[in-house]
């Protein structure tokens, strides 16, 4: 078999049944798993599929820069959005992680509700300026421009000084096996910082993010209170996820 061929039957293989286990393929196609991998390496650098151990993931659509996410999955973060203020309390801390997801929760904080947002976003900060009974806590440090956050060792003392109810963490990947993932390790690691810091945390999940991957872990999925998503609740990959974490609809 060609390589164009082997390219073109992984990606299939990774669009059907949404892994690639290299073994598996190589013995499938009678070639060596070195042929396989090395394929596998080549669909990486072009940002088709996102290496594991074994084999490939799908690569997340959220890994896009800022603008662009702004326009991926907008009605599905909104449902997420609209189900992710219904765990907010009046009175309450929340830490908002930054993202498109996380614009969408500031926006949809009824403006009845009184709370405290803390955020290293500054574009969630910007939302809630005429939000009348909302205070803002901005967590600062050096920008982040691919996600509109400040990150950095300045930004990790300002978190750590803070003690919330909540905390609504974004990722770009949510799998049953890779985890929780981001695309960026400093990034992964304030939000680590972060979800030390609330009670409890919720991830927001849009559908675009379930199945995917990105190569840097942020948290255990055991680890969180529950994962809010738009995902249809039947999907295998949701199905799988509910063996580790609950996960809480977002339907409309």
């Amino acid at each position: 078999m060609l390589a164009a061929e082997r390219r073109d039957h992984l990606l299939e293989t990774l669009r059907r049944d949404g892994k690639i286990v290299a073994k598996t393929v190589a013995a499938d196609l009678g070639v060596s798993e070195d042929s396989i991998r090395r394929d596998l390496r080549e669909l990486a650098a072009e940002g088709l599929c996102q290496r594991v151990y074994g084999g490939a993931l799908p690569v997340s659509p959220a890994l896009a820069d800022y603008s662009g996410r702004q326009t991926v999955a907008v009605a599905g973060k909104q449902l997420v959005a609209s189900a992710a203020v219904r765990l907010v309390s009046p009175g309450s801390t929340v830490i908002l992680d930054g993202g498109t997801t996380a614009l969408a929760v500031a926006r949809s904080l009824p403006a009845s509700l009184s709370c405290t947002v803390v955020t290293h976003s500054p574009t969630v900060a910007a939302a809630l300026v005429e939000h009348p009974t909302v205070d803002v806590l901005i967590l600062g440090g050096k920008l982040f421009k691919h996600s509109a956050v400040a990150c950095g060792a300045a930004t990790v003392e300002a978190a750590q000084q803070v003690s919330a109810d909540v905390f609504f963490l974004g990722v770009t990947g949510i799998h049953p096996e890779a985890g929780l993932t981001t695309g960026d390790a400093d990034e992964a690691a304030i939000k680590r910082v972060l979800a030390g810091q609330a009670a409890e945390t919720y991830v927001l999940g849009s559908s675009e993010k379930i199945g995917a991957a990105s190569p840097y872990r942020v948290v255990p999925l055991e680890s969180v209170a529950g994962i809010i998503t738009d995902a249809p609740p039947e999907s295998g990959t949701v199905e799988r996820l509910r063996e580790h974490v609950h996960v809480i609809p977002a339907g409309g």
